[in-house]
């Protein structure tokens, strides 16, 4: 959808600009652009007075409004028919629903990876997971994947054909090199931060997958080592250890989702009925039999066979 998007935009931009060329100099944003087009028209007929309330809203600023009124009557641009007009303006309003339809879908993908997988989505956001998760199949099957084949997800032919030609080196990412984390690291580190984002993707992908309460705490814990590594690689500073982090981590789930364990006294009134100290009077304990009834009871078989 983002490419049909600047498709369209890069069209309307290089069609609009014969009729007010200073427009694309005034605005840089792609969207911007077309929603302006699409509320001027042809400049010559736009009214001022009607229309500048919305076009300053449309600009974010009153001064990049006032820029584009003024740019308008001054513009060296040619004179457009109203056929070309209407096909312009039906044009950007084609480009305009579309990019309303993308936010909906956008929304939509926000609030579906927060209910399926929340952690791994604080952890490398959701477009992203939702790519790993549609790559392996479903969650489950991310889940089960191990960090190094998570590493590489998406990456399978480079992989296969390095390993056919046994002469280039294997990749050392795939879908999650669109993170963030892996373009802020430096060359030399991409490799080193793509393993460790992959490890803490298998951590993520897995509490969401079989943890029961629904939460991403841990999502933004491991999104905190991520940092940390970074800052490691760049200063030397010594990140926070595993061990501590998760053990914070716990009490947070805890205190948000207390468990439903049975107390110390259910548990020893268990053990006391395994033992029989609970016993009703009714309910008499069997004996057992001691080895000198045994021995009498063969001997008494004996006797009675002779």
């Amino acid at each position: 959808m983002d490419k049909d998007l600047n498709t369209l935009c890069m069209r309307i931009r290089e069609w609009y600009a014969w009729h007010f060329p200073e427009l694309g100099k005034i605005i840089k944003d792609n969207i911007t652009y077309v929603k302006i087009a699409h509320l001027m028209g042809n400049r010559k007929e736009f009214d001022v007075e009607k229309n500048m309330s919305t076009l300053a809203d449309l600009a974010k600023e009153q001064d990049l409004a006032q820029l584009v009124v003024q740019a308008s009557k001054s513009s060296m641009g040619c004179d457009v028919s109203e056929f070309d007009m209407e096909a312009i303006s039906k044009l950007t309003s084609r480009a305009v629903s579309f990019d309303d339809y993308r936010q909906q879908v956008s929304e939509y993908l926000i609030t579906k990876m927060n209910d399926v997988a929340p952690n791994l989505s604080a952890l490398i956001g959701e477009i992203v997971a939702a790519r790993l998760i549609n790559h392996s199949g479903s969650l489950t099957n991310l889940a089960k994947c191990p960090a190094s084949t998570i590493q590489i997800l998406g990456a399978e032919k480079a992989l296969f054909r390095a390993l056919k030609s046994r002469k280039g080196n294997t990749p050392k990412y795939g879908i999650i090199f669109n993170s963030t984390f892996i373009s802020r690291a430096k060359a030399r580190d991409k490799g080193r931060i793509s393993r460790y984002l992959a490890n803490k993707c298998a951590i993520a992908a897995r509490l969401d997958c079989f943890y029961d309460n629904a939460t991403n705490i841990f999502g933004i814990a491991l999104r905190e080592q991520v940092e940390q590594r970074l800052v490691f690689y760049d200063t030397g500073k010594a990140p926070a250890k595993n061990i501590e982090v998760m053990q914070e981590v716990l009490k947070q789930a805890s205190d948000l989702f207390p468990s439903d364990e049975p107390t110390k006294e259910a548990d020893l009134s268990k053990k006391r009925k395994r033992n029989g100290d609970d016993m009703d009077v009714d309910d008499e304990p069997k004996k057992k039999k001691s080895k000198k009834d045994k021995k009498d009871k063969k001997k008494e078989k004996r006797k009675s066979k002779k």
